[in-house]
């Protein structure tokens, strides 16, 4: 998920589309936060293991 929104966001950069910058801005922010609550243990949607 992250690497979509990095992804989304070099292309929004270089084509000049906000809706790409805004959705990999969210992508990343959302992907970040799953990583972190798997990292400290946290179950992510009934899972103990985001992958």
């Amino acid at each position: 998920m992250i690497i979509l929104g990095v992804i989304l966001l070099v292309i929004g950069l270089v084509a000049g589309i906000g809706i790409l910058w805004t959705i990999g801005i969210i992508l990343v922010a959302i992907g970040a936060l799953l990583w972190i609550m798997g990292a400290i243990g946290r179950g992510v949607g009934g899972r103990q293991h985001y992958w």
